[in-house]
C-alpha cells in the first residue's frame, strides 16, 4: 500500500529502525547528568562513529606531530542509552549530536561541536594540517564541505535504509546506491592525480572524509556494502583508504571511544597515550 502522508504530520508513534528509541522531534535535554572533566585542557565527548572518529584520529595526529597541547580526555557518549540527552552535553552542543569538545586552556571554557568546526578549530589552535592562507586552504576547506553535505546521503541515507530501516525497499535503496557511488566517482578521480584529498599533503580533508568513504570501502561499515556498491573498482579510492589506515595516529584513533568490536580495537575511555598499551 502507498503511503498517503496526513496533512500535518505528528509524532504519534515510534519511527522503527535502529535508534528508535532515541529520535525524537523535539531537542533539549531529557535528564540532569553532568559531564566528567579530566586532568587535560581539552574534554572530547564521543563516539567511535565515523563522525567521532575524525576527531579523534585529527588528536592523535597532533600529538604524533609532537603538538604535546593535543592531550585530551576522550569520554564516552553512549547514543543508543540517550547519554547525548543528558544536561551537562546539551550544554556543550545544543543539537544534541557527537562529538563535542570543551577547551579549557583560556580563562573560560570554549565549546566546539560539529566535526567540521572541530576540526577546524583544532587545525586552527595548533598550527596544523590546514594552510594558514591561499588557494591551498580554499582547497582543504572545499572538501571539508564537500564532505559535511556529502555524507548525509552515504549514512542517513545509503546506511539507514540498506541496514537500520525496519524494512527493506527497493527505491529508497536504489536512489541513495546511485548517490554514493557518483560520490565515490568524484573521489575517485580527484584521487587518480593527486595523493591526499586537497593536494600533496595531508589535511583535515582526508580526516574528515576517511572514517566515512574510506571505512567503508575497506569493508568495515553497513555489512557488506562495501560489495554491493563494488568500491574495490574504486581504485585510487582503495590505494588512498589502505595508506590513511596504516598511519599508526590513524590505527590509534579508530580505537578511542569504541566499546564495541574486536577487545583489540576497544578503548571507550582515553585518558593518556599509556591506555593503548593496557
Amino acid at each position: 500500500m502507498t503511503y498517503q502522508p496526513p496533512k500535518v504530520w505528528t509524532w504519534d508513534q515510534p519511527s522503527g529502525g535502529t535508534f528508535a528509541s532515541t529520535n525524537r522531534p523535539v531537542a533539549g535535554p531529557t535528564h540532569d547528568r553532568d559531564l566528567p572533566v579530566g586532568n587535560h585542557t581539552l574534554q572530547l565527548y564521543s563516539l567511535a562513529t565515523p563522525n567521532g572518529v575524525k576527531v579523534t584520529v585529527m588528536l592523535e595526529e597532533l600529538l604524533e606531530a609532537g603538538h604535546k597541547g593535543a592531550e585530551y580526555d576522550a569520554w564516552l557518549i553512549d547514543i543508543g542509552k540517550g547519554d547525548q540527552f543528558g544536561s551537562g552535553f546539551v550544554e556543550v552542543n545544543p543539537n544534541s549530536k557527537i562529538p563535542a569538545l570543551l577547551d579549557r586552556s583560556g580563562e573560560k571554557p570554549v565549546r566546539i561541536f560539529e566535526s567540521g568546526s572541530i576540526l577546524v578549530y583544532l587545525a586552527e589552535k595548533f598550527g596544523a594540517f590546514l594552510p594558514k592562507d591561499g588557494p591551498s586552504r580554499t582547497e582543504v576547506m572545499n572538501w571539508l564541505f564537500w564532505q559535511m553535505g556529502s555524507a548525509p546521503f552515504l549514512g542517513g541515507g545509503f546506511g539507514h535504509f540498506y541496514v537500520y530501516a525496519p524494512e527493506k525497499y527497493e527505491y529508497p535503496i536504489n536512489r541513495y546506491a546511485m548517490e554514493v557511488k557518483r560520490q565515490y566517482d568524484v573521489l575517485d578521480r580527484q584521487l587518480a592525480e593527486r595523493p591526499f584529498i586537497a593536494g600533496e599533503d595531508y589535511s583535515i580533508a582526508d580526516m574528515a572524509i576517511w572514517p566515512w568513504y574510506g571505512n567503508l570501502a575497506l569493508g568495515r561499515a553497513y555489512g557488506d556494502a562495501n560489495v554491493f556498491l563494488d568500491t574495490a573498482s574504486y581504485k585510487h579510492v582503495m590505494r588512498w583508504a589502505e595508506a590513511i589506515d596504516a598511519r599508526p595516529a590513524v590505527k590509534r584513533g579508530r580505537m578511542v571511544n569504541r566499546d564495541w568490536g574486536d577487545a583489540e580495537m576497544r578503548l571507550p575511555e582515553r585518558h593518556s597515550s599509556a591506555d593503548f598499551d593496557k
